[in-house]
């Protein structure tokens, strides 16, 4: 015989194909016998018509396109025969989906042999149509379908059962049909009816609020005495697993009572015996029983509050924790996470099994107990439970460290009672994990050590002792490095000393070769030796005894490979060597940090995006209420990650104006500091403080020319001050300049609100003694969001202003856009003005009012000036 023949047996294809070597041998066999196939259907063979249909179905599983089959299919279920049926429905669920028009045409074919007299034929329809009905057919053929769930056979109603769901799942308005026929096969003593049934009645009350509601009133009682029945059955070998009958069942019928049970008190009471009897009756020994279990307590947790059971519950779960099967443990977890929310204390009894389970040697459990305790943590147990987080981090993987460092960080700073158990649980963190430690957690403990000025001894100690033996962590060193620089003279006179400490003496030699290990050990970065030469600048002012050996540290740097290294030794240096008479002052102690407003920022609630205009960037001073540039930020050389890049640069303004390298290791977010009243922004870099308000009108350069008696040029200073040098062009609208430390940010100020009319008078935005700037307000129809702002500056000093450049800031909910100045030369004693439009968008309009920082910066006799200040009285409505 012709292998490739419409004769040829299923079997003989299927071991033709088996023996090919190759695809192409495969494929090559698959074409032969489709080309057969096709033959036999153009010949109308109905010999061998199940036979082909039958090898069609293989090829179809193999991968091959099977279509010019699709209508065999339906010409062997229009055959009176029972085995020309069963393969013409076999072909039809396997070759065709829903979605194929050809399945209109078998509609009638079904209709049919859903009322024929053989109930095989009868399933064969069902069992087709809960697999690949549509929702035409569905609407057609479910008058016939609820007519057979109370067919005499059980196979039959089971079968109608599961067709029924699929039905109202396609159409959910005919839910209402089957609301009577499902509530009868509760009843059913055949387990297999019951079973799908429950499904039945469950699918039902997703989709009808109507079926619920009859469900709940007619139907829970007999649900209850049904699963009360199946818990006290006897031994039923029919349907006994693992010694429980019929565990499948159990689990459907709790299943629905949850359902039922949510949101109704009543409904919840009648079911409390039985899920208690369920609860603690079962055998847990076997996984069946545990899953029953598990339904259980799913069940428990859903309905109406009953405080005991879900005690009851809870302990079941306590109990699962201490199950060798680690999917029964983790399911536990799961559950335990959810229970927590209804009956925290409950949970809380089972906390010492949770802490053994996040030891686990499974990866999967470990994570999943550490999220469970980092839920059960408060403030009263904090203490015992990071206590033992922190012991079980010494001994830890490698790859668990980051997210156990991550959740005991969190847990310290969120229920810390007080600040020096949050600095010593901290130091013990960067000891052993400091290489884990995201950057804003170790900028939030400088921020906490800065505010804690009774400490500040007791801490430079502490990590002075930490950082001898730790010298790995990255973390530990940043803020060892930060607090010796700060505070070294504390840590050589022991100033502070508690009674919990230990004396330690340390000289000022000492302190010097510490922060000079930080900088000659080649694994630490960029950032970390940055921080340790400005903390050798810094005491340097603290130990003059030290000063030509911390000079010499310095000076080494200046044939560093890193750029950034060389050019803050070479800046240092030169404040070493000329300036001697403002060191002291430049190097004080930095103020206290504000940490409210730092967590604000931390939280992300101070996004800005950041516009300029065309001109030459300089420096400028605030009129209004002068802020301070962030110190935290300057000092660590950091700038925001959730700074928005600025609409317009040309060249990198910050780089040029600070003459540093924001290299995106050092740019952890969220550190930026609210300003304080008289600081410049080249001493916030330096981290020496704010100035006396008076000298809140003068610039960086009038700062440092009257400090000295010689009035040495700017330069001198290698471009820490150095603005005049910045080129003309260095800013252009379409390039983004990383300017948010230069702005110091939008600390969160409170608006104002002015009740303006519609017309939207003209504000007068900012005003110093030389200089005012006008707001006039205009909307474009049907853009309420959109506010066209042309700001006019006039000149209210007897000097001309050249060089004239205005910049501004918004929050996020804002978009700005900056138009080109009509001049850069702005004329004295008010004899002219210089015009520029703004457009903002604000995104919240009618929720939230504009707000603004700007700076204008501007040359007057051949010297920058720089002014700055914050608009935050627009009217309403803009």
């Amino acid at each position: 015989m012709n292998p490739f023949s419409s004769g040829t047996r299923l079997r003989d294809m299927i071991r033709a194909i088996r023996a090919c070597k190759t695809a192409a041998e495969e494929r090559a066999v698959v074409r032969k016998e489709c080309a057969a196939i096709r033959a036999a259907i153009n010949e109308n063979d109905q010999d061998y018509r199940h036979r082909n249909l039958a090898k069609l179905m293989f090829i179809h599983m193999l991968g091959y396109p099977t279509h010019f089959g699709q209508m065999e299919c339906l010409k062997l279920i229009a055959s009176a025969g029972f085995p020309e049926k069963r393969i013409g429905y076999l072909g039809l669920m396997l070759l065709l989906d829903e979605r194929q028009e050809v399945l209109m045409l078998v509609t009638n074919s079904l209709k049919q042999d859903l009322n024929h007299s053989n109930q095989y034929i009868v399933g064969l329809a069902l069992c087709a149509l809960g697999n690949i009905c549509s929702a035409e057919m569905a609407r057609d053929l479910a008058p016939e379908v609820e007519r057979l769930l109370q067919f005499r056979d059980p196979n039959v109603r089971k079968k109608a059962a599961l067709c029924s769901i699929r039905i109202i799942k396609k159409v959910p308005d005919l839910a209402e049909n089957f609301i009577n026929p499902a509530s009868s096969l509760l009843k059913e003593k055949h387990h297999g009816v019951l079973i799908t049934g429950v499904q039945l009645c469950m699918d039902l009350c997703k989709v009808s609020s109507e079926a619920l509601e009859y469900v709940r009133k007619k139907c829970i009682e007999g649900l209850v005495k049904t699963l009360r029945d199946i818990a006290n059955s006897p031994y039923s070998p029919e349907y006994d697993i693992a010694g429980i009958t019929d565990p499948f069942l159990h689990i459907r019928l709790l299943k629905l009572l949850r359902i039922l049970g949510q949101g109704d008190a009543d409904a919840s009471d009648c079911m409390n015996d039985i899920l208690a009897q369920v609860a603690t009756k079962t055998e847990s020994k076997k996984n069946a029983g545990n899953a029953i279990l598990y339904e259980c307590v799913e069940t428990i947790m859903s309905i109406e509050d009953n405080g005991g059971l879900r005690v009851l519950a809870i302990n079941i779960l306590g109990r699962f924790l201490s199950n060798r099967d680690n999917n029964i443990r983790y399911v536990a977890l799961n559950m335990l996470m959810k229970a927590i929310v209804v009956d925290a204390q409950a949970v809380q009894r089972h906390r010492a099994t949770i802490l053994e389970c996040v030891k686990d040697s499974d990866a999967s459990i470990r994570k999943r107990a550490l999220e469970l305790v980092y839920l059960l943590v408060n403030e009263s147990n904090v203490k015992p439970l990071t206590k033992e987080l922190i012991e079980y981090l010494e001994v830890s993987d490698q790859e668990f460290k980051g997210d156990l460092t991550a959740k005991i960080c969190s847990l310290v700073e969120k229920f810390s009672p007080e600040k020096i158990w949050y600095i010593d649980q901290m130091l013990k963190v960067l000891s052993e994990a400091g290489n884990f430690v995201k950057d804003e957690v170790w900028h939030a403990l400088i921020v906490v050590i800065s505010n804690a000025s009774d400490l500040h001894g007791y801490t430079v100690r502490a990590l002075y002792r930490a950082f001898q033996t730790s010298t790995e962590q990255e973390s530990l060193v940043r803020v060892a490095v930060w607090c010796i620089g700060e505070y070294g003279d504390m840590l050589v006179n022991n100033v502070g000393m508690l009674d919990i400490e230990e004396p330690i003496t340390v000289t000022e030699s000492d302190t010097v070769d510490a922060v000079e290990v930080a900088i000659k050990r080649h694994t630490l970065d960029l950032t970390t030796k940055a921080m340790a030469l400005i903390a050798l600048l810094k005491l340097s002012s603290r130990f003059p005894s030290c000063s030509e050996r911390i000079k010499d540290i310095i000076v080494q740097n200046k044939r560093s490979l890193m750029l950034e290294l060389q050019q803050r030794s070479i800046e240092f240096n030169c404040i070493l060597q000329k300036h001697q008479n403002i060191r002291s002052a430049l190097l004080e102690r930095m103020p206290v940090l504000d940490e409210a407003t730092f967590s604000g920022r931390r939280a992300g609630s101070l996004h800005t995006a950041i516009s300029t205009s065309t001109g030459a960037p300089h420096n400028l001073q605030n009129g209004i209420a002068k802020p301070a540039a962030a110190p935290i930020a300057d000092l660590l050389d950091l700038s925001s990650d959730d700074a928005a890049a600025p609409s317009s640069s040309g060249g990198d303004f910050l780089m040029d104006l600070l003459g540093v390298d924001l290299s995106p290791a050092s740019a952890p977010s969220g550190t930026s500091q609210p300003p304080k009243a008289g600081t410049d922004v080249l001493l916030d870099l330096l981290s020496i403080g704010t100035s006396p308000p008076a000298q809140s009108s003068s610039s960086a350069s009038d700062i440092l020319s009257s400090s000295q008696d010689n009035k040495a040029p700017l330069a001198n200073l290698n471009g820490l001050a150095s603005l005049s040098s910045l080129p003309a062009n260095a800013t252009s609208p379409a390039s983004p300049v990383p300017m948010m430390d230069l702005l110091d940010g939008l600390g969160p100020i409170p608006q104002k609100h002015e009740e303006n009319g519609p017309a939207y008078p003209s504000l007068v935005a900012y005003e110093s003694s030389s200089l005012r700037m006008t707001f006039n307000f205009s909307k474009q129809p049907g853009n309420p969001q959109m506010t066209l702002i042309q700001a006019t500056f006039t000149n209210l000093s007897p000097n001309v202003y050249n060089d004239f450049l205005f910049q501004a800031a918004v929050p996020k909910f804002l978009q700005l856009h900056l138009d080109p100045a009509s001049s850069n030369t702005l004329p004295a004693s008010g004899n002219g003005s210089i015009t520029q439009n703004l457009k903002v968008t604000n995104s919240q309009q009618g929720k939230k009012s504009l707000v603004m920082r700007i700076r204008i910066a501007y040359k007057m006799n051949n010297k920058d000036v720089l002014e700055e200040g914050q608009i935050n009285n627009f009217p309403r409505d803009l």
